[in-house]
């Protein structure tokens, strides 16, 4: 998957990454072994959040329609015969 990330965000997720190792595992991951875990995680984790995001906003949007259309037709007004 291709993302590319701020360098800011980049640095605090390695960071959030060494700090998860160290408080979980008592192991210290250099930078580079924490950049490996980040690719790991974007190439085969993250598809998974992303397209859960999609079907999420999906389902709000298809709501958001549907809501839509029914005050659509709370405004019709009847017509007599």
């Amino acid at each position: 998957m291709f993302i590319n990330f701020s360098k800011e965000d980049k640095d605090k997720m390695l960071n959030e990454i060494q700090t998860f190792f160290y408080n979980e595992r008592d192991e210290e991951l250099s930078e580079f072994a924490a950049e490996n875990v980040l690719e790991f995680i974007k190439e085969h984790i993250g598809p998974h959040f992303y397209n859960q995001a999609i079907k999420d906003a999906e389902d709000i949007m298809n709501q958001v329609m549907l809501s839509a259309e029914e005050n659509l037709h709370a405004l019709k007004k009847p017509i007599e015969k």
